[in-house]
Order: C-alpha cells, then structure tokens, then sequence
C-alpha cells in the first residue's frame, strides 16, 4: 500500500505537512528577521525570514505546536496565526496561557483529524531536569491508513525520550527533527535541541526511513546547521535517509509499507 507526505520547509522549526487531506503547520515563524525577547532582558536573533509567505500556505487545519514559551518556535506572527486558526495542539500549560482554540495533549494523548491521528509525544528541553527551567514541551507522531507514519520532535534534547517514542508507538517511516543544537547561557550552553550526532542516533533507534532536519538555520543560537547534520549523518552511515531542504523547498515522500 502506498500514501503520500508533502512537506514544505519555510524556515526555522516551521514546515507545512500536507497528510491525510490535512495541512498542518509546526511551529509558526513568520515574523521578520530581528531580536525578539524571550525573557526579561534576554532576546533571541532571527537571522531568516520565512522564505514561504503564510498566504501562500492557507487553508492550514490544524498547527502543531511544540512549546509557545519561546520565539523561535512562536513568533509575533505565528501568535497570531495561533490566535486565529481553528486548531492549534500543543501541552496543557500552553494551551492555557494561549487560550482560544488550543487544545492541550498531555503526553501519550491521542486526537483524530479526520483519517489522522495525532498523537502527543513527550520531549525534554535541554539536559534531564531542564523542564524547571525551559517549560513543557511536546512533539507529535501522526498516523493513519495508507499514509507515512511521521515524528516531529519539537525542541527535543533527550535520546531517552526518543526511546520511549520508539518503544511505545514503534518505528516510523519519516522523521522531522529539531537538530540545530540549539544552545543560549542557559546549563552553562548545554544543547537544548539534539545536536547533528544525536539526530543521527535518533534515526536509528526510530529506524526512520527518511529525516528532514527543521530548526538548524534561522536564528543566531542554532550552533549547528545544515552542513553539520550531513557530516554526522554521513559518519553515521546514515545519508541516503537525510533530507536536506532549503528554504521554500518542499518534498513528496511515498511510503510503501510491507516491501
């Protein structure tokens, strides 16, 4: 049997996946490039605009949205999609403080989106105990009949975490992980995103058929780009499953179980 996955790499941890006769988008990023405040005195730097206008992109169903605590993952432009879209998944705490049509999953939680599910997935911001600190965050496996099974890892640092995934719901055909190795001064610069060599080790303990690296160019504290996640993957043994997007890029993925 075969299904298809269309996704669309508009810059940063945002990416149009059109499943299932759904179009979800992760992680809105659609201000400009400039500073944007995370914090009281503490800002974060755009360095890339979208390269795909949010125009161009609607109708969107649904947003899958990791975390909304910090600009990276929601900018100025996305909070307002956020508050006007007729869906945004996300965790518990967050939807609580963005209200309106968000919705919170606790990890392991399930929703139907037509044919789709949407399963919550747990993840970890940074080293283990980094939730006191960074927040809850999520990620998300989608599923259905005839369709990719497809992770998207939201701002996930923790093999562990991957494991769980694994272990519970099993191997995936495409994998989106967040691996710019994000770092600030937070944990003395600890990565609070997998770095290029743990996407590479996350690949195989899903057995991910396919990776397309999100959130390693964009923004001025992702240590670790494009180039890098190549080189690990390579090392890894691991290149013919890489899928590099540029910006604007998009890719038409058939999965065909059972061969």
């Amino acid at each position: 049997m075969t299904g298809e996955l269309r996704v669309t790499f508009v810059g940063g941890p945002t990416a149009l996946l059109e499943i299932a006769d759904r179009r979800l988008l992760t992680d809105p990023t659609f201000s400009p490039a400039g500073e944007y405040e995370t914090g009281p005195g503490r800002t974060l730097t755009k360095t890339e605009g979208p390269a795909v206008p949010l125009s161009e992109l609607e109708p969107v169903d649904a947003v899958l949205l990791s975390h909304d605590q910090h600009p990276d993952n929601l900018d100025p432009a996305g909070r307002e999609l956020v508050g006007r879209i007729l869906l945004t998944l996300t965790t518990v705490s967050g939807a609580r403080r963005l209200g309106g049509t968000a919705q919170g999953l606790p990890p392991w939680a399930a929703l139907a989106l037509g044919q789709l599910e949407v399963i919550a997935v747990p993840a970890q911001h940074g080293p283990a105990g980094a939730e006191g600190v960074t927040g809850e965050v999520t990620g998300f496996v989608l599923r259905g009949r005839d369709v990719p099974s497809v992770y998207v890892s939201g701002d996930n640092a923790s093999l562990d975490q991957v494991r769980a995934i694994a272990r519970r719901v099993g191997p995936v055909d495409v994998a989106l992980l967040f691996a710019g190795a994000a770092r600030t001064s937070l944990f003395d610069g600890a990565p609070l995103t997998l770095t290029s060599e743990l996407a590479a080790e996350a690949t195989r303990i899903l057995n991910a058929k396919i990776v397309i690296p999100l959130h390693t160019r964009g923004w001025g504290h992702f240590t670790e780009g494009p180039d890098a996640v190549r080189k690990a993957f390579a090392n890894a043994g691991l290149s013919e499953r890489l899928r590099v997007l540029e910006p604007g890029e998009s890719i038409t993925l058939i999965s065909r179980r059972g061969e």
